[in-house]
């Protein structure tokens, strides 16, 4: 598993530790799934790929229905075929809940009516998102200290867990988990704050000269498609809405790509052990794995 924050060379890492070991590479990034999604995504090209065989990009429509238990139950049923004839897989990528359910699997939740999340939205919408904060508080302090109080997705999730059930969320997390016919090697990309910053600025400008504004001007259409509430794609319609200056648009898309790296590598500091490197030291990772 090579896992870190957007901009931290987990791509080049990846294809080169392929080529060394002979491995091919399962994307886990919840965004590349889309086959409409490229630039904003920053899918790795044909040319980047190097050759290696790369699975789980582009391989969903932004209209399908597609969701973390669906790509869990696809990479387990595509490892027990690959491993047949192969010693090592490398996944790679920035989405934890993915990484999380192909190492893991997932935490089992009650089914929640519509009517009651339905209820929820309504409730956001009125009362904002402190209003879901102080709830969440109320009723499970234990989720509520360790959630992003920005997402009220989450908060919306597990509130509606609550209120379906009458258990706090945090009571069904955290169960014993299925075993898995592979030994994970959990590889964390490190980068200094101020670089890893500057390159997520840099990487905006490329995208953006790659042609990232017309990819979302042709996907602005659907912008009401959960695929496309993200970053990257969230902001430019905004511009396009006529709410921001292209300017603003483009300084909110760093801005908040860069606080999406922020999360990511605290949610990774909060899950479990990882075997820390700088992304320079391919050398370093690879010896690594092939003495573990």
């Amino acid at each position: 598993m090579i896992a870190g924050p957007t901009a931290s060379g987990k791509t080049s890492i990846a294809i080169e530790l392929a080529k060394k070991l002979g491995a091919e590479i399962i994307s886990a990034d919840s965004r590349q799934v889309y086959k409409e999604m490229s630039i904003g995504t920053a899918k790795p090209t044909v040319k980047e790929m190097q050759g290696i065989p790369h699975h789980f990009i582009g391989n969903v429509s932004i209209k399908e229905k597609y969701d973390v238990g669906i790509y869990e139950r696809e990479v387990l049923g595509f490892l027990e075929k690959y491993y047949q004839k192969n010693k090592y897989a490398i996944l790679v990528g920035g989405t934890g809940l993915y990484i999380n359910a192909v190492l893991y699997g997932l935490d089992k939740f009650p089914d929640v009516d519509e009517e009651v999340k339905l209820k929820l939205i309504e409730e956001y919408h009125e009362k904002g998102i402190e209003y879901l904060q102080n709830e969440l508080k109320k009723v499970d302090l234990k989720y509520y200290s360790t959630v992003d109080k920005n997402n009220a997705h989450r908060m919306i999730r597990a509130l509606s867990v609550y209120r379906q059930s009458g258990m706090p969320y945090s009571s069904f997390l955290d169960k014993i988990k299925p075993k898995r016919e592979f030994e994970p090697i959990k590889i964390l990309l490190d980068t200094p704050r101020e670089i890893l910053y500057q390159r997520i600025n840099d990487r905006v400008d490329d995208m953006l000269k790659q042609g990232l504004e017309y990819e979302a001007r042709d996907l602005y259409r659907f912008k009401h498609l959960k695929a496309l509430q993200t970053v990257g794609y969230k902001e430019l319609f905004k511009y396009f809405d006529g709410n921001l200056a292209r300017e603003e648009a483009i300084d909110l898309l760093k801005q908040n790509t860069r606080r999406y790296a922020k999360r990511q590598m605290t949610w990774f500091r909060n899950k479990g052990e990882w075997n820390v490197f700088d992304s320079k030291n391919v050398e370093e990772i690879f010896d690594f794995i092939i003495n573990t």
